[in-house]
Order: structure tokens, then sequence, then C-alpha cells
């Protein structure tokens, strides 16, 4: 057994599994924390990199492409605090933290772990039902069904439209973008009816759109992983596209998406009579229909 104890959390190595364990410390951010521990088996491990620094070095875990479904869902873009696979390790505990990856690369060369992109998901994700409450609404998924609950301050066309209910089935992919402090964020459910016409998200009923608290507007993340994880595999997936970190869905036109771009308008119109939509904000809207057509 191989193991370190950190501030950050504690790394232990049995030859088959690296469990993660957050630390309790109050300087451990609540993403990781809520997240709770983490058992990555082997063969998801594309590589271990121990960084020593003069006064607090790190120990980084290489997932394969494709093992995860939190580095699906998040593109690389969780805060290094934030990431599960990093630890902080303090400059007395250096020599241990590169036992610790010596003994993780040992093992992959033993074991002959391939380094190519996985086909399917070789960890879970976050169990179900899993909830949580960010700056635009309350988003619930319970393994079957996406449900969002807006706030008094979301916006007029999303409170509208009431709660938002998605099916699993009905889904094509999760988008998720944090909120910085500096530039807001989003998470949204991407259905194969939506996928043409997306909206900015602050008024998108399929997006949460994320501007308030980033502490707590990160756990979206939970959901986003938690949905990503009983999506289909990217790598069934044809016609994929370069997105970043990773890679995002180029979904096949429906013969009917003519209709449905029709018939959002025709709900606009609907609000814009009703009083809900000011002239601007229905002209806004649309245009951004019509760009998605």
């Amino acid at each position: 057994m191989a193991e370190i104890i950190q501030r950050d959390g504690t790394w232990a190595f049995d030859g088959s599994t690296v469990r993660i364990t957050p630390g309790l410390h109050r300087s451990v951010p609540l993403f990781r924390q809520t997240y709770g521990e983490v058992s990555v088996p082997l063969e998801a491990v594309a590589g271990v990199a121990h960084e020593p620094e003069r006064k607090r070095g790190r120990l980084r875990l290489r997932l394969r492409e494709g093992a995860d479904p939190l580095l699906q869902a998040t593109g690389g873009r969780l805060p290094d605090a934030a990431d599960p696979y990093r630890l902080a390790v303090d400059v007395d505990r250096s020599g241990v933290a590169a036992y610790v990856a010596e003994e993780i690369r040992r093992a992959l060369l033993l074991e002959q772990i391939p380094k190519e992109p996985a086909t399917a998901y070789l960890l879970t994700g976050p169990p179900v039902p899993v909830s949580v409450r960010s700056s635009d609404g309350t988003v619930s998924f319970d393994g079957a069904q996406v449900r969002i609950d807006w706030t008094e301050t979301s916006d007029r066309v999303k409170r509208a439209t009431g709660p938002r209910i998605i099916a699993t089935a009905d889904l094509v992919q999760v988008e998720w973008l944090p909120n910085s402090g500096f530039e807001d964020g989003f998470l949204r459910f991407v259905t194969r009816d939506a996928v043409f016409s997306k909206l900015p998200p602050e008024k998108d009923p399929y997006a949460l759109h994320l501007w308030g608290s980033t502490r707590r507007d990160l756990l979206t993340a939970l959901v986003a992983t938690a949905v990503t994880a009983r999506l289909p595999h990217p790598s069934t997936r044809t016609g994929e596209v370069s997105g970043g970190p990773r890679t995002a869905q180029v979904v096949p036109p429906r013969a009917d998406h003519h209709d449905v771009l029709l018939r959002r308008l025709r709900e606009l119109g609907d609000l814009h009579r009703d009083g809900v939509l000011t002239a601007e904000e229905f002209a806004l809207t649309k245009a951004a229909v019509l760009r998605g057509f």
C-alpha cells in the first residue's frame, strides 16, 4: 500500500485502485468535499506526475480520455483547487509523493495499461438522485429525468414557461461552463429539438445561467456529471469535431427541425402578446432563434 495524507486529502494505492479522499480542512473547496471519495481503477489511469516545488508541490493523476464522466462533462474547466486528481503536497512529504507516483507508474507498466481513449466510462460519477441550487434555479436529476425549478430572479421567459422537465432519453449532450467570478457560466441540457435553436443561457429554458456564488454554482458540475454518465459514451457517437479540451458532438439534423423552430417562434410570439416579453426582449430572442436556424 502506497499512501500519502495531506491537508487537501489522501491518496492510497493498493496496486489496482487509486483511492482519493478529500480533506476536511476548510481550505478544501466545497465541490471536492461534496463530490466525495473517488476510486480510480488502474485501467482508467494514463499517467501520474509528481511536481515538486520549493514550498509546496503537487501530485497529478492523468486519466485516459473517455474514462471519467466528470472530465467529460467539465471538459478540463474545473479550477485546479476543485480538481480531485490534483493533490497539494507539503515540501517535507515530497519523498512520499514521489514514492506513490513511482508505484503507480510501475503498476501501469506491469499491467500494460493502454493510453488510448477508453470505449466506456470506467468511473461511475456521483450517485443519484442529486440536486443543486444555483443562482438561476434548482436542478435535480434522479437518473431518469432532469428537472429545473426557476428562482424569482430568473428571466421572465423562463419563469413563464414553468418548471422544465427533460427525460434522459431526449438528451443529446450536456454543456457546462463554470462561473469564474469574472465571466458568467451555464449548464445547458441539449435535446434534439433544442440543438438548432440555442438561446442565450439567461433566456434558454433548457439552461441554467450561472452568475452568483462561484462556490455554489460549481456544484452544478455534479448534475452535469451524473447526467453525462448515463448518456451514450462518446465513442459510440459519429461525426464529432474538436471542442477545446474535449470533443463536441455534431448532431445530425432531424427532418422536422424546421417545424420545431417555427413552433419556438410561435411560442415567443405568444409570450410577447401576453405581455411576458417586451418588444425589445422579443426581438432579441427571436434573432437568437433565427441565428440557430
